[in-house]
């Protein structure tokens, strides 16, 4: 994919299609249950689940339900002993996928994902096949329409200690390496600057051009059912599809 709006279309697209709230709040809640089982519950002494947080409200998730999934990372509630795993494969033209799941039943887990990669024209690989494709980064995205002076921006980011600032499709993607995002992150806040999306992620570090309709829908198939899996928290792929293709895969 080139640049962050590409991944924006793909999730405002399948936000489109489908509504399940339910699941998006299961994802979430994983995430804020895990982050508070290895950081504790204070999210001013845990930066991940600062972050897990702000993801859960963004997602509109209800205040008893967030409290409920930290409660249960904590300990002071009951809950499921969840597993971090990651899966890797190719897809169609040649791209790569990562895919992150949290899981209670890791037998099922790999079952789901073998099951989408070789129904959906892909091929589960060895642990590391594709990883090396990719550079764990942290990543913060602000728009271009609220940020007045662009050079004032970047001075910010890069005294702080972001790696790259890349200005693309109204947006400012601020890449850090993973250990300096939070501080990244906190200077630009405390800077005044209001961040859109803000994630640790897994940035290709190339990226295969799709430039036919067919093929797309085809990566697009895999990647949907790839997500759409519960156990699965997070799909990266290395695919680049032009925004006119992608429109057309509505």
């Amino acid at each position: 994919m080139s640049g962050h709006s590409k991944w924006n279309n793909i999730q405002h697209r399948k936000g489109a299609q489908d509504k399940k709230r339910a699941s998006l709040f299961t994802k979430l809640g994983k995430e804020l249950t895990i982050a508070a089982r290895e950081g504790g519950g204070d999210p001013s002494f845990n930066p991940r689940l600062r972050l897990a947080i702000d993801k859960a409200k963004a997602g509109n998730m209800p205040k008893d339900i967030l409290e409920r999934a930290i409660k249960k990372g904590t300990g002071e509630l009951g809950g499921v002993d969840y597993i971090e795993m990651r899966y890797e494969g190719y897809g169609p033209a040649g791209t790569a996928f990562i895919v992150d799941v949290v899981t209670d039943n890791k037998n099922r887990s790999a079952s789901e994902v073998r099951t989408a990669f070789s129904r959906k024209g892909g091929n589960l690989g060895a642990d590391g096949a594709v990883s090396w494709m990719f550079n764990k980064k942290g990543e913060i995205i602000f728009l271009a329409e609220h940020i007045a002076d662009s050079e004032e921006f970047m001075m910010v980011a890069l005294d702080a200690g972001a790696e790259d600032i890349i200005e693309e499709d109204g947006e400012f993607q601020v890449l850090t390496d993973p250990a300096e995002f939070q501080n990244v992150l906190q200077s630009l806040t405390d800077a005044g600057y209001k961040y859109d999306e803000a994630e640790i992620t897994m940035i290709p570090e190339n990226k295969v051009a799709i430039t036919d309709l067919d093929t797309a829908k085809k990566v697009m198939v895999l990647y949907d059912a790839l997500d759409d899996l519960d156990d699965v928290q997070e799909v990266y792929s290395n695919f680049d599809i032009p925004d006119e293709i992608m429109e057309q895969l509505d």
